[in-house]
């Protein structure tokens, strides 16, 4: 069984448009099963990511069976997870990297496989720090000419996470 975290952004929630679509994915996979987490009331970096841990954790689920899937401050959330415990994915929207009051700006991300989506006008989180990450752990990166949000993008983004999570299972069946 592969378990999906699937992490809001800062002024979102769990019934955002893009939290539910990707679940909606998820949920036809088999053996996939996804878990919104919600981080409303938690305006610290840090308490949010104390609290994916918590779940992950509590849960109990093999990290290297898991996939962190995020937008904006839930795609920082999952990098940092991935840089404290590997897993074996990151889908990343928009990730908040490079952002100065973040307790990690840039985390080192350990997934067995890795996707990044960023929007070439996103004025909330500059895409410079995101491409520098990417190139610098050589990692999957579609820039695509859309906002923060990514609404305009939102087919473009199911299919890219449907492939992934195909892959992750796939490979995650050869490694069992």
């Amino acid at each position: 069984m592969m378990t999906v975290y699937l992490s809001h952004g800062l002024e979102s929630g769990p019934g955002a448009l893009k939290m539910q679509a990707l679940k909606g994915i998820a949920e036809q996979l088999d053996d996939c099963e996804p878990v919104v987490m919600d981080y409303r009331g938690m305006d610290e970096p840090a308490q949010r990511l104390a609290h994916l841990q918590q779940a992950l954790q509590k849960r109990g689920d093999d990290p290297s069976r898991c996939v962190m899937a995020g937008s904006s401050l839930g795609g920082w959330l999952s990098a940092a997870v991935s840089a404290r415990t590997p897993v074996l994915g990151c889908f990343l929207l928009a990730p908040a990297l490079g952002l100065p009051k973040y307790p990690e700006t840039s985390p080192t991300i350990q997934a067995r496989h890795t996707h990044i989506i960023h929007g070439w006008q996103d004025d909330v989180v500059p895409p410079g720090p995101v491409i520098e990450r990417a190139q610098a752990q050589r990692l999957s990166l579609r820039m695509i000419d859309d906002d923060h949000r990514l609404h305009n993008s939102l087919e473009t983004i199911l299919v890219d996470f449907r492939r992934f999570l195909t892959l992750c299972a796939t490979s995650e069946r050869g490694a069992t």
